[in-house]
C-alpha cells in the first residue's frame, strides 16, 4: 500500500515537472524570449525595447551584467515601469543549448541588430524597432546602469 502511494506520488510529480519544462523555454522573470512578444508589449505600453545579446555560459561581462544589474531589485523595478526586456542568448555549452527555433530567431535578430557579434550588447529600440542606442557592460551597479540607460534614451 505504501509502495503504491509512493509510486503514484512519484509518477504524478514526474508528469508535473515534465509538463512544466516542456515547450517554450523559461526566460528570467520579466524577460521576453521572442521579438514578437516584446514588440507587441512595447506597442501596447509605448515603451522602448531593451534587447540584450548575451553569452550566458561563456561571456564573463555578460554574466557580470546579469548578476550586477539585471538580477537587482532596483533594475527590476525600473524595467517594469520603463522597458520591455528581450533576452537573446547565445550559449556555447551543449547542455545549455536553446531550442532550434529560438536559436534561429536569435540569429536573425543578431544579423539585424548585432552584425559585429559584440557580447554583451544592449540595444535600445523604440516600439517600432528603430535603434535608439547601443551599449554594453558598465561597472558600477544597477543605479549607475539605470542612469546610463536614461541618458541613452534622452540622446
Amino acid at each position: 500500500m505504501i509502495k503504491r502511494a509512493f509510486f503514484a506520488l512519484f509518477f504524478g510529480l514526474t508528469l508535473t515537472l515534465s509538463n512544466a519544462f516542456a515547450g517554450t523555454p523559461v526566460s528570467p522573470k520579466g524577460w521576453n524570449i521572442t521579438y514578437a512578444e516584446a514588440a507587441a508589449e512595447a506597442k501596447a505600453e509605448h515603451k522602448p525595447i531593451m534587447m540584450v545579446f548575451a553569452g550566458s555560459d561563456w561571456c564573463k561581462p555578460c554574466i557580470m551584467l546579469r548578476k550586477e544589474v539585471w538580477e537587482s531589485e532596483a533594475f527590476k523595478e525600473y524595467a517594469a515601469d520603463n522597458l520591455v526586456l528581450l533576452e537573446l542568448d547565445f550559449p556555447r555549452m551543449k547542455k545549455n543549448q536553446l531550442p532550434a527555433d529560438q536559436t534561429k530567431r536569435n540569429e536573425e535578430l543578431a544579423a539585424k541588430y548585432n552584425p559585429e557579434g559584440i557580447f554583451p550588447l544592449v540595444v535600445l529600440t523604440d516600439e517600432n524597432g528603430n535603434v535608439i542606442a547601443k551599449t554594453g557592460y558598465k561597472a558600477g551597479g544597477p543605479e549607475k546602469y539605470i542612469e546610463h540607460l536614461k541618458q541613452l534614451q534622452k540622446n
